[in-house]
């Protein structure tokens, strides 16, 4: 080692000879130096061994007078006394440490185990009374006591403990280890009446089980049935007490069951559930459920099957009463129960129970009012009210009580933040069901007197068109769109209507007045729903000046387009022309139709490109000489197409300078022919040259690829 570090290693090559773990322990527990003992002594007269007792009693004398309150050094000074045969020196030190801890268990413990080793029974029993006298409630005293009795055979002495012991009212394991003795010496009354007297010191449900228990075993099952009755009379039928006592029913349940008097077993589960809360019977419908399945019919394993889930959902609604999922299932549940009694004919008492507890599931979950002013927290809670509703009119055909649901419901949301246009529609509705209209629409009035939204005007507004209600239903719509002129969606439905009614001058004014009003949601959909009529109506020269309005307004690439494709559609003939006999005739003859024409399609295009081109738009005039290329390749001819080819721009690299940071970058750029014709000639012309080269060059090094590939094929197949 040098400057205190490690050596430098020059050979790591493994040893020769390997060494294992277990042979370096092995090696150093060999070469351990043997630790020190005390040579041994041999007594050899009586004189030595008076010597070596003298010795060694002062040596303890001095231990103790130093350390007088160590039972360690007591201990060991007696010990010693007794291995020397000393016994009656080895009570006196016993004797002595008494004196100085009266009350430590394991000094009396050793004492009576010395004079038990010594075989001095009476000795024995002498210091276990003293011992039970001092420390009554040492239980491990009586149980050395007991042992020593039962020993030797001396069963009424041992009796006569366990008495001086019960008067002391142990634990139950006292009780138990009494009842285990005349059990052993088939003293049965007597343990039965050791059983009763447990109960009076201590009436816990547990207690009374072993008893009913220990009857039945040995056969008594009366007295076992009169035990577990004399129980459940103490409990009486608080309910704070026959909780307690959910054991005693269970435990007695399961004795009638074992007897096979499942009838007696079925009236205590149901005598227990009745005066049990349902949250906390878990255990005892778990149970019940059991017995059930083993020896009940369909139903009452129905039954059982739904305690449980209505436990469940007790449990889940106590945690969280605003869990609205929760309470969703619950009130199913009991709707489910509701239908399948009245599907299996059951009494009216049974219908009206079921009918109750799916109100009081309603009315316990719509109690529950969400908290703020925040209709999101509403959205679950409304569809409470409405399931309530609903299970009244349809299950229960309690009409009056669905019209008060309703108009709580009403009163409960605060209408000036948020309003629930389904609660007022479904109102409205159930009234027109009950062939109350002014009462539906005074509802719906009211509504959009209040909080006007747009799902209230078109509930109304379909609910009247509905009852063929069509003035009704245009002034409708007048409101609505004095209350919102920009919902385009509104506009076309007003003239949809129209369009219905056969009244196309109405309809053009509506699409007129909707297209003037500014400004406009979506107002491509109104321009395209206003298209679409004309061009249904077979006005083409009307629909043409639509568009020519459109592209003032707009000038979009997809107007252009939608343009252009009109002139090339054929669209049916004007209404005023078409024969109205035709339908008559033949039903399924096709419609006349007017053929486009792609002559003036194609100035359409022309004209689009040309205006996108002024706008330096280049990626929507790539869209549109796309849309052009498939018109002519449909409608044009090859010169044509080859004429939109010649026009579409060519993808290049452009260098610039970056205005941000002053470097010189790459971007890709569409160059059309036109622009660079007009601009760079000469440049254009070289920049295409070399375009149609690039294009010769990969066209050859694809014929070049294919041939080497074929002449590859070949030479394999002839090797």
């Amino acid at each position: 080692m040098q400057d205190g570090r490690a050596p430098r290693i020059k050979n790591r090559a493994p040893a020769a000879i390997q060494i294992t773990a277990e042979q370096l322990l092995r090696e150093a527990q060999e070469r351990q130096e043997t630790a020190f003992r005390a040579p041994k002594q041999r007594v050899e007269d009586f004189e030595e061994l008076h010597e070596y007792r003298g010795r060694k009693r002062k040596e303890f004398e001095e231990r103790i007078r130093r350390t007088r309150g160590s039972i360690k050094e007591w201990l060991q000074y007696a010990n010693w006394e007794a291995s020397q045969n000393e016994f009656a020196r080895s009570r006196s030190i016993f004797e002595r440490a008494l004196d100085v801890d009266p009350r430590s268990i394991q000094l009396w413990l050793s004492y009576t185990e010395m004079e038990l080793k010594s075989r001095n029974v009476q000795h024995a029993r002498n210091l276990f009374d003293r011992a039970v006298t001092l420390l009554p409630r040492v239980d491990q005293l009586w149980y050395k006591y007991v042992y020593l009795e039962e020993l030797l055979q001396n069963v009424p002495g041992a009796r006569q403990v366990f008495e001086r012991w019960m008067q002391w009212e142990p634990d139950d394991k006292a009780w138990q280890a009494y009842i285990k003795l005349e059990e052993r010496y088939q003293e049965l009354d007597r343990a039965s009446s050791i059983y009763e007297r447990w109960v009076a010191i201590r009436p816990e449900p547990r207690v009374w089980v072993k008893w009913g228990k220990f009857e039945e075993e040995r056969g008594r099952v009366d007295k076992a049935r009169e035990v577990f009755q004399t129980a459940l009379e103490f409990y009486g039928d608080d309910e704070e007490q026959v909780e307690k006592a959910q054991a005693v029913f269970n435990s007695f349940a399961k004795m009638e069951t074992r007897l096979k008097e499942y009838e007696r077993a079925r009236v205590i589960y149901k005598f227990a559930l009745e005066r049990i809360p349902r949250a906390k019977s878990a255990a005892l419908y778990a149970a019940y459920t059991k017995f059930e399945k083993q020896h009940g019919t369909r139903s009452t394993l129905e039954n059982t099957v739904l305690g449980k889930r209505r436990i469940q959902y007790e449990d889940e609604v106590a945690q969280d009463g605003r869990n609205y999922d929760t309470w969703f299932d619950y009130a199913r549940l009991e709707e489910g129960t509701y239908r399948d009694l009245k599907a299996e004919g059951a009494t009216q008492e049974e219908l009206d129970t079921s009918i109750g507890r799916v109100r009081e599931v309603y009315e316990r979950a719509v109690a529950q009012v969400p908290p703020g002013g925040e209709k999101r927290h509403w959205r679950r809670y409304i569809f409470l009210w409405l399931d309530y509703a609903l299970f009244e009119e349809i299950e229960t055909k309690d009409y009056a009580r669905t019209r008060q649901i309703y108009q709580t419901a009403i009163r409960l949301v605060p209408h000036k933040q948020f309003t629930f246009a389904k609660l007022w529609i479904m109102f409205a509705k159930f009234e027109v069901r009950r062939l109350e209209l002014p009462a539906a629409r005074k509802i719906l009035g009211t509504a959009i007197g209040m909080c006007p939204k747009e799902a209230l005007f078109k509930g109304y507004i379909d609910l009247e068109v509905e009852l063929r209600e069509f003035d009704r239903a245009r002034t409708l719509y007048e409101k609505y769109l004095e209350w919102d002129p920009s919902n385009s969606p509104a506009w076309i439905k007003f003239a949809e209507l129209e369009a219905q009614l056969q009244d196309f001058a109405r309809t053009r004014a509506i699409f007129e007045l909707a297209v003037s009003q500014s400004p406009l949601s979506m107002p491509e959909i109104l321009w395209k729903a206003y298209i679409d009529f004309e061009v249904e109506e077979g006005e083409r020269q009307t629909a043409r000046a639509l568009y020519e309005r459109l592209i003032a307004l707009s000038g979009h690439v997809k107007v252009w387009i939608s343009y252009a494709l009109f002139e090339a559609e054929p669209i049916p003939v004007p209404r005023a022309e078409r024969d109205e006999e035709e339908e008559d005739e033949d039903e399924e003859a096709e419609r006349k139709m007017v053929p486009g024409d792609p002559v003036v399609a194609r100035q359409v295009f022309e004209r689009g490109y040309k205006d996108l081109k002024s706008k330096q738009l280049k990626s929507e005039r790539v869209a549109l000489l796309e849309v052009w290329k498939t018109f002519e390749q449909n409608n044009g001819t090859l010169d044509d197409v080859k004429k939109v080819e010649g026009m579409l721009p060519i993808v290049t690299k452009k260098r610039h300078v970056d205005q941000e940071t002053g470097q010189m970058v790459e971007d890709w750029d569409l160059v059309f022919a036109d622009d660079e014709r007009e601009s760079n000639p000469t440049s254009f012309k070289f920049m295409q040259m070399a375009h149609a080269w690039k294009q010769t060059q990969a066209r050859k090094q694809l014929v070049d690829h294919r041939r080497f590939c074929r002449f590859y094929r070949c030479y394999c197949y002839k090797s």
